[in-house]
């Protein structure tokens, strides 16, 4: 299948495609980045990734390895291009804003074919979240820098919102896009301009917004993107001095690091990092809904969930009969292909990401049993009938402690702690008894109740009773969880600085 003449164009990142019928998946092999406003050549081309498909282990595509000197570029037009943006009229960012995101809306069914392979997620997942997600924060940026209060008078003084400057955005590999566009939608839309550096493990979704910020005319350098590993290109990203801020998602220890680099140029420096939420189901909660809402909340997009429920409170008065009903509602979850047909979304699990992060969650699941966890449900082997594939088995640990690692530690997968509690003081002390505080739950019949234990849990989002998730309120956390807020009007002001101007 060859590309139309006219719209080579369009495709200029991608120096050949080859349409193979490798098991039904399209190899995709990229060549260049996109810098100021063109696809262009490494400074120093040679290294490849190799994209491996979640389900089947095959290659799905290539891209080419960055460099330091490849940030240098991205940054010199970075910089080069935000006089010019940061003083182009709202309305007029709001119009290239909303365009993006009638580009990505036409590209719909590719994002989420591209991220069931990459990143495993089944297909509905992947349609509703994966894509879905991220193709409406595009109007919400538009709209928000349109209705935005960029000035306002506080006595004599004229207090004015401006852009920080040059964004660097280091974005994770479990929801690519939609973290993607979290930094560089408000970052755009404030006048920042940007240098992206996604994960290398799933690049491909990437690819394909840079396509169709292309095909909208954002002007050149205003977004740029290098694809590179951490030590190299997301160091010269957090080093460099010409970028005024780095915006970071993905684990305590990279985000540890990007800190320190970014150190020696007192850069703003936000963190979006791990967690290990408790979710504390209170003596009064049904059993029934308690079991379908742990589950899910601990198996979103397999486990992959910054924000995941992976530790279940229960108390010690009823421990059984939540553990009977937990136990029975995990075991109605199913491994699946991520490109099949799978109409029940809440027992659909797809591989994870990657071998090596396979092998990292098994390795925690037989850590839970050697330190005395008793395994309810899965374990750390292979699962059956999946040979191939970063699959692991939907786990449920009972009798854990809250010094266990499994208790302790950021998992990342499918795998489910059960802990007993004496009374609400002790539930949530066990609760805040980790490093993390990024997110929380609370269950109960009594909603003032449950308010109330929401209110003295150290995170940043606690749900209550399965309310459902709220694009436009703040996502964060506290303590080693990281100190940004992203989405809605706090994700934007993230990226604003704050002038006084002294009148007569």
């Amino acid at each position: 299948m060859s590309i139309a003449p006219g719209r080579q164009g369009l495709y200029a990142a991608v120096t050949y495609w080859i349409f193979t019928q490798n098991r039904g998946h399209t190899l995709k092999q990229y060549s260049q980045f996109y810098i100021n406003g063109e696809w262009v050549d490494p400074v120093n081309p040679g290294g490849t990734y190799e994209v491996i498909h979640s389900a089947t282990e095959e290659v799905i595509g290539t891209t080419p390895v960055g460099s330091a000197a490849d940030v240098d570029a991205a940054v010199v037009a970075a910089r080069a291009a935000f006089e010019g943006w940061s003083n182009t009229p709202h309305d007029v960012r709001a119009k290239y804003i909303r365009d993006i995101g009638a580009g990505v809306a036409a590209r719909f069914v590719e994002f989420a074919t591209t991220m069931q392979g990459e990143v495993g997620s089944p297909k509905g997942f992947s349609e509703l979240v994966q894509t879905g997600l991220a193709m409406g924060d595009w109007e919400t940026y538009a709209s928000l820098v349109e209705n935005y209060e960029w000035e306002s008078m506080l006595g004599n003084s004229l207090v004015v919102k401006e852009p920080i400057g040059v964004v660097g955005c280091i974005t994770p590999w479990n929801y690519p896009l939609y973290l993607i566009v979290c930094k560089i939608a408000p970052a755009i839309a404030t006048g920042c301009t940007v240098v992206l550096k996604p994960s290398e493990i799933t690049p491909l979704n990437a690819y394909l917004l840079a396509e169709a910020i292309h095909e909208a005319g954002l002007p050149a350098g205003v977004f740029n993107m290098v694809i590179g590993d951490g030590p190299e290109v997301g160091a010269a990203i957090s080093k460099h001095p010409d970028i005024d801020m780095v915006s970071f998602t993905g684990s305590g220890r990279a985000g540890a690091m990007v800190q320190r680099d970014a150190a020696d140029t007192v850069k703003r420096v936000g963190l979006e990092l791990g967690g290990k939420s408790a979710n504390i189901v209170l003596d009064d909660a049904d059993p029934a809904a308690v079991a379908m809402g742990a589950v899910f909340g601990c198996y979103l997009n397999s486990g992959q969930t910054c924000s995941a429920l992976t530790r279940v409170l229960v108390p010690k008065s009823r421990e059984q009969e939540f553990i009977d009903a937990i136990v029975a509602e995990a075991s109605l979850v199913r491994l699946v292909d991520p490109h099949a047909d799978e109409p029940d979304l809440f027992h659909a699990l797809g591989p994870l990401s990657s071998k090596a992060h396979q092998q990292r969650v098994q390795q925690f699941i037989q850590t839970g049993i050697d330190e005395g966890a008793q395994l309810l449900v899965g374990g750390p082997e292979q699962p059956e009938g999946f040979a191939k594939g970063f699959y692991v088995q939907p786990t449920v640990f009972g009798g854990v402690t809250e010094d266990m690692t499994i208790a302790q530690q950021e998992i990342f997968g499918p795998v489910l702690s059960i802990l007993s509690y004496e009374d609400e003081d002790d539930a949530v002390r066990i609760a805040n008894g980790t490093v993390f505080g990024l997110a929380g739950a609370v269950q109960s019949a009594d909603l003032e109740r449950a308010k109330g234990v929401a209110r003295r849990m150290r995170t940043g989002q606690v749900d209550v009773n399965g309310a459902p998730f709220n694009t436009l309120a703040p996502f964060g956390g506290y303590k080693q969880s990281g100190n940004t807020r992203e989405r809605g009007q706090y994700g934007l002001e993230e990226f604003l600085e704050t002038k006084s101007i002294q009148l007569p």
